[in-house]
């Protein structure tokens, strides 16, 4: 079962092209999965749907939550359909088994006035504080996730064109339009005195693509980021939590009040599905009553 593990998770990294931390979830479950066929002495080849049930059921019992349980059955999926594809078993078990669905939380999205109020935190009397109002601003304006944002290099951005090149989930690159606002931060802050002397990068700045560099000149990582938004979720004093997600969410929402259709929303936030990018229908109550009064012949 090792050799077969093996040569799973190199099809999945070599072909698939799956990350870093994929691979890992990978071996993870599928290790405590052959744990669980070897204590119980049963061939992965021969597994039935009963006993596929049982395994689950154990899961259950043990009190994972429903996404980790979710994520188990989507690796299993994965797993036995490249046994499949690679001629190595004639049927797939998985086949026997419902699709689960994990229940979503609708997100929340801060309003203008609390998106102005997050944005105006940072000190732009330091070097950190442009940065952090450069990244705050580009954020909010192309919601990016946050590893998009600290992979982005100063080749990805055409300042005249206000446009992004970003590198989303799955390697997938994707070009998004970038506000007049963020590209006049993210000058400021690349273009700033303790940054740039003489037109070459100062002692210090080692990282000459990245844009967003730490206190000590290294690329920004998303932990680093994930910190400072506590920072600032703290100076804010708004109650609720505030992370980069947030911004993401935030600005999806008032694109679609605003009238951008969903479409084009999908496309710049880099979603594979238009479903997963419907929720911001249910997230925001101004596109409801919209959507109501235009429907309603009495409204």
């Amino acid at each position: 079962m090792r050799k077969i593990l093996e040569e799973f998770l190199n099809v999945q990294k070599v072909v698939k092209n799956g990350s870093v931390h994929t691979i890992r979830a990978y071996e993870i479950d599928l290790e405590q999965y052959f744990q669980y066929l070897k204590d119980h002495k049963i061939n992965y080849k021969l597994i039935t749907r009963k006993q596929l049930r049982l395994f689950l059921d154990l899961l259950h019992q043990r009190r994972l939550s429903r996404r980790t349980i979710l994520r188990r059955v989507a690796t299993m999926r994965s797993f036995y359909k490249y046994l499949v594809s690679a001629e190595k078993m004639s049927f797939n078990p998985m086949h026997e088994i419902d699709n689960l669905k994990l229940d979503k939380p609708i997100p929340k999205a801060l309003s203008q006035e609390e998106i102005n109020r997050f944005l105006s935190l940072p000190d732009h009397s330091t070097l950190l504080g442009l940065r952090d109002q450069a990244m705050l601003e580009l954020l909010y304006s192309s919601a990016l996730r946050i590893s998009e944002l600290t992979e982005l290099n100063r080749t990805d951005i055409d300042f005249s064109a206000q446009l992004m090149r970003v590198k989303g989930k799955g390697k997938k690159v994707r070009v998004v339009p970038v506000t007049k606002m963020a590209i006049n931060w993210l000058q400021k802050y690349l273009n700033s005195e303790e940054r740039m002397k003489g037109g070459k990068l100062t002692k210090g700045q080692e990282d000459h693509r990245a844009i967003f560099l730490n206190r000590w000149g290294k690329r920004l990582s998303v932990r680093s980021c994930d910190r400072q938004f506590k920072i600032y979720q703290k100076q804010s004093g708004m109650a609720h939590l505030i992370t980069p997600h947030t911004l993401r969410h935030s600005i999806a929402t008032h694109w679609l009040e605003n009238g951008m259709d969903l479409k084009t929303i999908q496309e710049i936030l880099g979603h594979e599905s238009l479903s997963t990018t419907q929720i911001y229908t249910k997230v925001s109550l101004t596109v409801r009553q919209k959507v109501y009064n235009e429907a309603h012949p009495l409204a």
